[in-house]
């Protein structure tokens, strides 16, 4: 007998801005089978009207509110995708109305809200709530620590990851959203989009022990230091080097590569958003690439894991605590840098090594997965 099929979750949308057009959207549309959108709401009513046009989601699904919309049967989840210094507080509100939670990053504005989120993921066990970090779940990183930890490159032992170029406000761009301009959020754009670098580089180099940190300023467009450049001592060993500057002025191309260095070869990490590269070398002096291309850098993979933690009782991977982890490398580093100091991490309760996350019932890294892979070997000059 046929296993009976599983009904949609109910999905209620509250926030339908950039995160949603331009993210998450794109992903819902292909997972009919784990979702159904029945409610949304947002603060600008154009906002809303926008996104049943493009969606196609009916209009008179739009709720007043958000109170309104956690008020409703027909929503068993949510999905809030609010500005940063919003997102506890909606996240309590949901929680509390009884509904399962999928919630933008970062987990918390500082240090005091990243504890909270953590005391609010306690206050509610019975409820799935995840913080959403598409990077613990994008093809090309799940593939190189999938080389890392099968001894492809033998013992890391250093990081090397240097990522700039310009942030101005531009019109149709996260850049442009006014609460990014004068973040009420410590870190700025370090936590906002630091967040995701802390957590490719815990998903690959394992915990950090210790960081040193510091920061300039130029960018007269960001309330916010600009520049930040960390000095990195890992659980297993490792140290590493992690700089990223967002200045206001343009900036020449840089590959934006991150190396790890291992006592057996090299792996580097580098691209764009629409095609990402995964090159490993070895002592005899051979390179072998993957090239990913037409994924939709993890979030689609992140919505399966949310579904599968509401369906199946699974702790998913890019949980509270994870989330918070990656957050309170950002406050330490800013904390570092005040007192120019190294300073360490206390580990986050609940956290610990990242796992790796794979679909449901499958062995491999990809199955049921769109994209494309395409590897080739070649020879370089020792």
């Amino acid at each position: 007998m046929a296993a009976p099929a599983i009904s949609p979750i109910r999905l209620g949308l509250i926030g339908t801005g950039l995160a949603v057009e331009k993210l998450h959207w794109p992903a819902l549309r292909t997972l009919t089978d784990r979702y159904t959108v029945t409610a949304f709401t947002d603060s600008s009513a154009e906002q809303g009207r926008r996104f049943a046009a493009y969606s196609g989601v009916d209009q008179a699904l739009a709720a007043t509110d958000r109170a309104a919309l956690l008020a409703r049967d027909d929503v068993d989840a949510v999905l809030i995708s609010v500005p940063i210094p919003h997102l506890y507080e909606v996240a309590r509100d949901a929680l509390a109305a009884g509904k399962d939670v999928l919630c933008e990053k970062p987990a918390g504005v500082d240090a005091e809200q990243a504890a909270a989120f953590l005391a609010l993921e306690a206050e509610h066990p019975d409820r799935t709530f995840m913080v959403g970090e598409n990077f613990f779940y994008r093809d090309d990183l799940r593939y190189a620590r999938e080389l890392l930890d099968a001894g492809a490159i033998g013992r890391l032992h250093l990081m090397a990851w240097r990522h700039a170029g310009q942030v101005v406000p531009r019109e149709g761009s996260f850049t442009s959203t006014p609460w990014r301009h004068r973040p009420r959020y410590r870190g700025g754009v370090h936590l906002d989009a630091g967040v995701h670098h802390i957590a490719q580089i815990r998903l690959l180099c394992g915990e950090i022990a210790r960081v040193h940190g510091a920061v300039q300023t130029a960018n007269s467009t960001i309330d916010a230091p600009s520049d930040l450049t960390l000095t990195l001592v890992f659980s297993g060993g490792a140290i590493g080097n992690y700089t990223a500057s967002y200045p206001e002025i343009p900036v020449p191309p840089e590959p934006n590569e991150m190396r790890l260095y291992g006592t057996e070869g090299v792996l580097v990490l580098a691209g764009s958003e629409s095609e990402r590269r995964v090159t490993r070398s070895g002592p005899d002096a051979t390179t072998h690439t993957t090239v990913f291309r037409g994924s939709d850098n993890g979030y689609r993979a992140e919505l399966v894991d949310f579904a599968d933690a509401v369906r199946f009782g699974a702790r998913p991977v890019g949980s509270v605590a994870q989330s918070v982890a990656n957050t309170m490398v950002v406050q330490r580093a800013f904390d570092s840098a005040e007192r120019a100091a190294a300073l360490a991490l206390d580990p986050v309760s609940g956290a610990g090594p990242v796992p790796l996350w794979r679909p449901r019932g499958s062995a491999g890294l990809f199955d049921g997965l769109p994209g494309q892979r395409i590897s080739s070997s070649a020879s370089f000059a020792a």
